[in-house]
């Protein structure tokens, strides 16, 4: 045994045909948020996002859940209000950046997703989950009500089931996390991988500058009124309609043919 060996990642990227796949490496704590775990997850969305290359991004987790949320462990061993509002502060610029990154993010979910960690899926533009995970906002349980997970929760969710899920820390199921808009859908565990994969498939299919462009304008006009948000996507269609791979589209679907993305 080599007690030199250099400790495994704990956070594992692996790129292959246009997909960026993250996958939260400390099986044995769940896949917890260390300080560490989020400091690598927050830099490689910086990368990805300015990477043409990659066009969409899937986080997982490695072996029986998730995530199950930040490390407590670490929050008390390190328990200076100056470092947990370090530490919330960064989490929530991660969530940012995965809305504010061009390329689509799909949260493959086993096991468990708990506190942030089901803040994360919920961050996500797209979600699949197995038949048999579950989520929780369980903060409430020891104490301490999920105030970043609920930024999330109350956006995904309508407000009165993102509030039990909040008030009573209690798990859902994949299926009825479907219903409540948490998670796209639930499928059994063997398909998981496949039903994934097909998302993957129909995205790279699409314009990566109508994707963006689209991602971009989704996220602006929830934040606005009505009349602004008409404003912000008037725009936003007129700019899409200048692009390269409008006037490939457009001349592809009256030609009968498959577009060749220009990417511009």
């Amino acid at each position: 045994m080599n007690n030199n060996a250099a400790p495994e990642a704990v956070l594992l990227r692996d790129d292959a045909h246009g997909v960026a796949t993250l996958t939260l490496n400390r099986p044995a704590q769940f896949n917890a948020l260390s300080k560490a775990l989020l400091t690598a997850l927050h830099t490689e969305l910086a990368a990805i996002a300015t990477n043409k290359s990659v066009r969409v991004v899937v986080i997982k987790g490695a072996g029986k859940a998730f995530c199950v949320g930040h490390d407590l462990k670490e929050m008390r061993a390190q328990h200076t209000k100056k470092y947990i509002q370090d530490l919330f502060r960064q989490c929530g610029e991660i969530m940012m950046a995965l809305t504010q990154m061009p390329q689509p993010v799909i949260a493959r979910v086993e096991g468990i997703a708990t506190a942030a960690g089901c803040q994360l899926v919920a961050m996500c533009d797209l979600a699949i989950a197995a038949e048999q995970a579950r989520f929780a906002v369980s903060g409430i349980n020891v104490g301490l009500f999920c105030s970043t997970p609920a930024v999330a929760l109350g956006r995904a969710m309508a407000r009165k089931e993102a509030m039990e899920m909040l008030l009573t820390g209690e798990f859902i199921d994949a299926p009825e996390a479907a219903r409540r808009g948490l998670i796209n859908r639930a499928v059994p565990a063997e398909r998981l991988d496949s039903e994934v994969q097909r998302l993957v498939d129909s995205i790279c299919g699409k314009s990566p500058v109508a994707i963006a462009m689209g991602k971009r304008l989704f996220y602006q006009q929830l934040e606005t009124g009505l009349d602004a948000a008409y404003q912000l996507a008037a725009k936003t269609m007129a700019c899409n309609m200048m692009t390269d791979d409008a006037a490939e589209g457009i001349d592809a679907f009256m030609q009968k043919r498959t577009p060749a993305w220009k990417g511009t």
